[in-house]
């Protein structure tokens, strides 16, 4: 999940850390990602990532992970998705939910670090270096910002840690965002970690996928969607969690599908009032749950609550959660919503 600055707050603040371990087994040896050892030659080592005009080169495996919050999860389950939840010594990302199966559960059980987080629920600073990390991820650069508390990229590049900010990060906006950027996401960190092969099979599977239920829906006429947060406000007005651009657009055209509220807005989340929504005709809902038990109940709400929508004649509604933001399992999202606003198609 990535999404604007002032939603990190809204999200974090309902983010629980718990502890445990997952993945496969770390490198041996307490040495760091910017040490050479003998290992290197035998790998694809060094590696070096052009990453928000900055140069990160890797000569081994990051074997101390820690993962920002920033109201994100697409770092932590790109990292499961790897298979590398065992590097992980302090994980900040939580979502409560997912359409992967046994992921919310393996993200629950990941270790925290015992970290005292700051006012916008992330790692500060000093906390941060006490982590030792060798490698530190964030969605975008604000966990890097100095005046928000947190560790430069300078800082840790002093303590010998690498640091990665996520596709679309460097701007921080996340509104520019597509489904291409979750591949590249799952590329870049195959290629610090040296799983290439693995990111390249999760990318390949991704685009089968897509490319099996976009053919299916080709030609049939795209309905207008609505797509929203269950349980947040993130504005002044009463459908202030409405998507108006980013990754979930994408989502939608390869779904077969186009957003009721593109227009609406020219950053990610549109504001609106409840005369706006009204006014507009929606063929269906999706609802973005985040640790939601029952988000039918809500579409079901909406649909109720504005019954001159053909979303509302038809009960056309959707429940996602994690699917549909930056991370290894878009997919799921699109064959997800394809199937219920083409039912005929499949």
């Amino acid at each position: 999940m990535s999404i604007n600055r002032p939603v990190a707050t809204a999200l974090a603040a309902a983010l629980c850390l718990l502890t445990a371990a997952c993945g496969d087994s770390p490198d041996s040896g307490g040495a760091g990602a910017r040490t050479t050892g003998a290992a290197a030659s035998k790998t694809g080592y060094p590696v070096t990532l052009e990453n928000c005009g900055r140069k990160e080169t890797f000569e081994r495996a990051p074997s101390r992970v820690v993962v920002m919050n920033g109201a994100s999860v697409a770092e932590v389950s790109t990292l499961l998705a790897l298979g590398l939840g065992d590097r992980i010594v302090a994980n900040g990302q939580s979502y409560g939910m997912s359409e992967v199966p046994g992921r919310a559960e393996a993200i629950k059980k990941l270790p925290t670090g015992d970290v005292k987080l700051n006012e916008a629920y992330d790692i500060p600073r000093e906390a941060m270096l006490g982590l030792r990390p060798d490698l530190v991820l964030s969605v975008t650069t604000y966990g890097f910002d100095q005046k928000n508390g947190f560790a430069t990229r300078d800082q840790l590049d002093q303590v010998g840690a690498a640091s990665y900010v996520s596709p679309q990060g460097c701007d921080d906006d996340p509104s520019k965002m597509t489904v291409a950027d979750s591949y590249r996401l799952l590329r870049d960190l195959g290629r610090i970690f040296d799983v290439s092969d693995r990111a390249e099979k999760l990318i390949a599977a991704s685009e089968e996928n897509i490319a099996a239920v976009s053919e299916k829906v080709e030609g049939e006429k795209k309905p207008e969607v609505m797509v929203l947060f269950s349980t947040m406000r993130m504005g002044g007005n009463e459908f202030s969690s409405v998507v108006a651009n980013g990754i979930i657009n994408d989502i939608l055209t390869k779904a077969g599908a186009s957003n009721a509220f593109e227009s609406a807005a020219r950053t990610t989340f549109a504001d609106l009032s409840k005369e706006k929504v009204a006014a507009t005709a929606v063929d269906a809902v999706v609802v973005i749950a985040y640790n939601d038990p029952n988000p039918a109940a809500y579409a079901r709400k909406l649909l109720k609550e504005f019954p001159q929508w053909p979303a509302a004649r038809n009960n056309a509604y959707v429940t996602v959660s994690d699917s549909m933001y930056l991370g290894p399992s878009n997919d799921l999202a699109v064959a997800k919503i394809a199937k219920k606003l083409h039912p005929d198609a499949f």
